[in-house]
């Protein structure tokens, strides 16, 4: 059993878990004997023809703007020379069981090889050689060479041509109307209509209910106004100057190459629903998003991943993630490697990501030769063993044949596909740069060449499909369309998409910061801290949790006085549960915990298999939710742009991710940035994601002892002189006790809006004695607060002169030196909630303090760090009270590397702020 674990990626159970169920082993035993005896009798031929599957990429015609001369060709490749397998050019040979040929027929060498350069070494290459699996080599040959078999009828071709005129008509009409700005054109690329158009096809036929796409901003507009359904007024509206919201939304919003579309699309009498999602300008970042709300959906329908298995079988995942890259930016963006290694990892499997490369051959005016050290754009595919196709851009039939064949294998094997579309760019980066400054060469050839869709079209009137007058028909039709469009644009009104389907009931806050009811009755809260622990009959826990994980939080759940931060946590999962809100915790070793205190995944010492209590406890209670503990690959900027993701996909879902220490969130800055604080100001796109992210100084040098709140708070919307509501675009709690963080994170569930939020999340404090709660703290009526009073009974409020406010662990260092000193004078006042900030909390708070002179804000963090900026001017504006700072002088790293040093100023910080 344990090699059969370990061949399946992984410990997991072999029955599956939530979010992860086996897949079937495959059946393939190899090619027929009859061709595998074709094979053998003719081993010559067929090494030649495996010579061609391998090498023929290597001097396919893709290239549409060559403009240097080829090293090779395939008369020179000796690999592909039928004499250096022992052939002759008098040998007749029939091709079947070698070939996938239509039908039997010998051919002379010279036919044979005329009919392998043809389909290895045109306008379309495919790389199988590094590919594996011989099942998947089989199956790719077969299609591929079917490929060459299969005529498009005229109303296929018709159609084709159709889509990529109105493109390029597209782009003309904005050239003239809007000469002035960047529009991120399709010019070059109109091919990549042809994708689309057998994409959603194909769709129809496969029964597909989603398409997720992630798409940047080359040819975006193009796609959207011509085969997504987006109105051309809507854009035009943006490039009037005019918001692409209704004058009700809380939005600053953004550029038009950023818009996205949510909407259905029927073809061939089956419909289903499409999703382009808003992207950045930091190019493949929305890449994990994609993949991210493509599992959402997957889990809204019980589909892929989360379907349980039925007599019927195995059943592909009905909902498709499309990714669209740049080829500069695809090889040279580190978040598609992060990507591509999760995409068979459990909890990260989407069933396969279809990829279009737009390789316009230049990365802003980089050439290609200097973008990268691989020969192709798509080599970083190689690495997971995805197919990947070469396509000229000049032949669109190609590319939507290779355009099914993808979502076919997709649907057979459950794996990425890769199609490079080679093509170029007509105007440089954009509308309004001068590409011949720097690609002097490759823009003669571009300027010198006719457009892709005038040469498609010049094909099909040559065959007899079109004549000069279809064509021009197609283009002035457009025109006249997108005319009447422009001069309806100011009679346009936004559409609100926001707050609909799963949003329904949900809305942006105002301004003030509402309390809501999260306590629990203890006797359920008891009920589920047992169920956290409890395992089934035979389970060979290890000996240390059994006495230190489950023994002692059974204790403690008894007594319901000293409960700990991982059980509040399980408390809080599980009471959501209960209320039918499913709950997903990502992250690196997530199911046990950085720091060994979590274990809300149990592994069998002697099987390998593992257990989720919570998710036994929720097993046959109907309408509960379910518990994901993803544990991520090590990486941060994809796996958190996947949460986020799940996130605007799932307001019922409770989406956490957790840095296995603070500062690791640096490797996700893009993500943060672009998409969780800033997104639902730019797009009205909400998410609740909760980041945990671990922090204190501890004496371990600077690396992983401050998650850098400061950067958190300058990123907030947060007013200085104006108090804060609920609606700021990022909540940041630092809590000091385990009831505070349940509340917290049940409050994200149970509000009536989502806003990410960040959890300054604890070390020490997981085991420190003091840091407990009592059952009441969790009772029913009780709710996050965002100031804690000091709970010091010996400290009388008008003795008192010096107000201390700190926040998280602090508190118990200043609290265990005031103890120890007996220091009766100073009062210390914790500051749960950093933003919004909690002005009337805290003016509350020092109204007890009547004597009070000296307002202190006292913090580990050195000066420049910390909430010490954020929280000055807040005070001293709006409380009234100048306040001084307490805590480490300015530096220029988090902390020192040297131990002694460390205990110096830990104890100069603690005897500036009580003396």
């Amino acid at each position: 059993m344990l090699s059969r674990l370990l061949l399946s990626r992984g410990y997991h159970s072999t029955k599956g878990v939530f979010g992860n169920r086996p897949k079937p082993t495959s059946r393939y035993e190899g090619a027929s004997a009859a061709v595998l005896e074709k094979r053998n009798s003719n081993s010559n031929v067929y090494r030649w023809v495996e010579a061609y599957r391998t090498h023929g990429h290597r001097v396919a015609t893709i290239d549409p703007v060559k403009f240097q001369p080829s090293e090779t060709s395939a008369n020179k490749l000796p690999e592909l020379q039928y004499t250096r397998y022992g052939l002759t050019a008098g040998d007749r040979i029939d091709p079947s069981g070698l070939l996938n040929v239509p039908q039997q027929q010998v051919l002379s060498m010279a036919e044979l090889d005329q009919l392998l350069a043809r389909m290895y070494c045109g306008t379309c290459s495919i790389e199988l050689g590094f590919i594996e699996s011989e099942e998947e080599r089989d199956w790719l040959a077969e299609r591929y060479e079917q490929l060459y078999q299969h005529e498009p009828t005229v109303s296929e071709r018709r159609e084709i041509a159709e889509l990529m005129l109105k493109s390029q008509a597209f782009d003309q009409f904005l050239a003239v109307k809007f000469p002035t700005v960047k529009r991120y054109g399709g010019e070059g690329a109109e091919s990549m209509m042809a994708f689309y158009w057998e994409l959603f096809r194909c769709a129809g036929e496969a029964d597909l209910r989603n398409i997720v796409i992630g798409m940047p901003h080359r040819g975006k507009l193009n796609v959207l106004t011509t085969l997504f359904g987006t109105r051309p007024a809507k854009i035009f509206k943006k490039f009037k100057g005019y918001p692409e919201f209704a004058a009700d939304a809380q939005a600053m919003c953004d550029i038009a190459s950023h818009f996205h579309t949510s909407t259905d699309v029927t073809v061939g009498g089956k419909t289903f629903h499409l999703n382009m999602l808003h992207n950045p300008s930091h190019l493949e970042a929305v890449n994990p998003v994609s993949m991210g709300k493509a599992r959402a959906k997957q889990l809204a329908q019980n589909d892929g991943p989360y379907d349980v298995q039925g007599d019927d079988g195995y059943r592909r995942s009905a909902v498709l993630n499309v990714q669209v890259h740049g080829d500069a930016a695809f090889p040279g963006q580190g978040i598609n490697q992060e990507c591509l290694m999760m995409a068979t990892v459990p909890h990260f499997d989407v069933e396969g990501t279809i990829h279009l490369i737009v390789n316009n051959q230049v990365g802003f005016t980089t050439p290609a030769e200097r973008g990268r050290s691989t020969r192709y754009v798509s080599d970083l595919a190689k690495a997971i063993m995805a197919p990947v196709v070469h396509v000229n851009a000049d032949d669109p039939e190609a590319l939507a044949g290779v355009t099914k064949i993808a979502v076919e294998y997709r649907q057979k094997f459950g794996k990425d596909f890769f199609i490079d579309l080679n093509c170029f760019r007509r105007w440089g980066h954009n509308e309004l740069d001068d590409p011949t400054m720097t690609n002097p060469l490759l823009y003669k050839v571009i300027h010198a060449r006719k457009s892709i869709p005038d040469v498609y079209a010049e094909k099909l009137i040559a065959a007899g499909v079109f004549d000069r007058q279809d064509v021009d028909a197609i283009s002035k039709s457009h025109q006249n369309y997108l005319t009447a469009e422009l001069q309806a644009h100011e009679q346009y009104e936004p559409e609100r998409t926001y707050f609909d389907k799963q949003w329904s009931g949900l809305q942006q806050p105002g301004d003030e910061v509402t309390v809501w009811n999260t306590g629990v009755d203890y006797r359920l809260l008891s009920h589920i801290g047992q169920a956290s622990v409890k395992l089934p009959e035979g389970f060979n826990v290890h000996p240390h949790l059994q006495k230190i994980h489950i023994d002692g939080r059974l204790k403690r759940l008894a007594e319901g006085q000293r409960i700990d931060w991982a059980t509040a946590e399980a408390m809080a999962i599980g009471s959501l549960m209960y209320q039918g809100f499913n709950v997903r915790l990502s992250g690196e070793d997530v199911g046990r915990g950085t720091f060994s205190q979590r274990h809300a995944m149990l592994v069998d010492q002697q099987t390998n298999e593992i257990f989720i209590p919570l998710n036994a406890m929720a097993a046959g209670i109907p309408n509960t939710g379910r518990f994901e503990l993803a544990n991520s690959i090590l990486s941060e900027e994809a796996v958190l742009g996947f949460e986020y993701g799940m996130a605007i996909d799932s307001p019922n879902s409770l989406v956490l991710w957790e840095a296995q220490f603070g500062d690791f969130f640096n490797g996700a800055q893009i993500i943060i940035d672009t998409f969780l604080v800033s997104g639902e100001t730019k797009w009205m796109v909400c998410n609740g994601l909760v980041m945990l992210l671990p922090h204190g100084y501890d004496g371990a040098a600077s690396e992983h002892s401050s998650c850098r709140m400061e950067r958190f708070l300058q990123m907030t919307d947060s007013r200085e002189t104006s108090p804060d509501g609920d609606a700021v675009n990022l909540q940041i709690i630092n809590p000091s006790t385990p009831a505070q963080y349940f509340h917290a994170l049940r409050r994200q569930m149970i509000r009536n809006f989502r806003k990410p939020m960040v959890v300054v999340a604890p070390k020490t404090l997981l085991r420190l004695s003091d840091c407990v709660s009592s059952h009441g703290d969790f009772a029913p009526g009780t709710a996050f607060q965002p100031v804690l009073p000091d709970p010091d009974q010996h400290i009388e409020p008008k003795r008192v002169r010096r107000v201390v406010l700190c926040s998280g662990k602090h508190y118990y260092t200043l609290q265990a030196e005031r103890k120890s000193r007996q220091v009766s004078d100073v009062a210390l006042v914790r500051l749960e909630s950093l933003c919004p900030f909690p002005v009337q909390a805290i003016r509350d708070e020092l109204a007890k303090y009547t004597n009070a002179r000296e307002f202190v804000w006292s913090q580990e963090e050195h000066r420049n760090m910390g909430a010490w900026t954020f929280v000055q001017p807040r005070f001293e504006n709006m409380c009234e009270r100048r306040i001084q700072y307490r805590g480490r002088p300015e530096a220029a790293t988090v902390a020192v590397g040297v131990s002694q040093w460390h205990v110096k100023e830990a104890e100069e910080v603690i005897k500036t702020t009580l003396y």
